[in-house]
């Protein structure tokens, strides 16, 4: 593993098999494991039982693993502003099947799709006050605002979630890739951001985001560490890739950029 001042992570899904194996994979490999857990309605999903947190508790204690938690969908009030909308059931069921694990963080994403263009004051005020409603309620079952860490999203301004953050207490989950995916100097964002930032998601592109990292030029790898490092960032660094070889090879770019800075 590579000794970095801050939690190196991945996903659970680096090797074609359930959460599981994949943990027991990555233990000693990684510091942090990144649930990626699903519920289709109706349908199947893979919110972990007790046996199975048991099992992954055991696994925390006995290689000094932390884990972070994405939760399934956007989130969003439903249509007449109340708290039914179906983004935040899922979201209470996957706290209430994984708070035994004292997750790091929880990563989520905000549904702004709707006003993140030209909307009006109006809109987006109201869009505003559905946010902070979400926020506070999932919080709420999280066991604190603290815990929850709001994700910066492609194809969003930059201080689009700026709003946010001066009205609730949330953390922040900055994501490096989609900030180089807009074209972005990700550094300005992080010195500003990391204060709040309990989780960063990192990975390369190619044909597309969340790819090895080992597509992101050197400099550019260098330079985030080396800001991570100035700063004493000590949070998870996840590297959020979903496959083996991209796993691999981004732990190979890491240390080559890390003996290089």
């Amino acid at each position: 593993m590579i000794n970095f001042p801050f939690r190196l992570g991945a996903t659970s899904y680096i090797i074609p098999a359930d959460i599981l194996p994949n943990l027991h994979y990555l233990a000693g490999k990684v510091q942090d494991v990144e649930l990626v857990l699903f519920e289709v309605d109706d349908g199947p999903n893979n919110l972990p039982t007790p046996a199975q947190v048991d099992e992954m508790n055991a696994l925390a204690s006995e290689y000094g693993l932390t884990y972070t938690i994405h939760l399934p969908l956007d989130l969003r009030l439903a249509d007449d502003g109340s708290l039914r909308h179906v983004s935040l059931e899922k979201a209470r069921r996957v706290i209430e099947c994984t708070r035994a694990l004292d997750p790091w963080a929880y990563v989520l994403h905000l549904d702004g799709k709707a006003v993140r263009a030209n909307p009006s004051p109006a809109d987006y005020t109201r869009w505003l006050e559905q946010a902070e409603t979400s926020l506070r309620q999932v919080g709420e079952w999280a066991g604190g605002l603290e815990n929850l860490a709001v994700e910066n999203l492609e194809g969003y301004l930059l201080d689009f979630y700026e709003p946010v953050f001066e009205r609730v207490p949330v953390s922040r989950c900055v994501d490096v890739g989609h900030l180089w995916l807009d074209g972005h100097d990700p550094l300005p964002y992080l010195r500003r951001a990391l204060p709040r930032t309990r989780v960063i998601h990192i990975h390369g592109l190619a044909e597309r985001d969340h790819r090895s990292l080992a597509f992101a030029a050197p400099g550019q790898l260098r330079a985030v560490l080396d800001e991570l490092i100035h700063a004493g960032y000590d949070g998870v660094f996840t590297v959020e890739v979903f496959s083996q070889e991209d796993f691999l090879s981004s732990l190979q770019a890491l240390e080559a950029a890390a003996n290089d800075s």
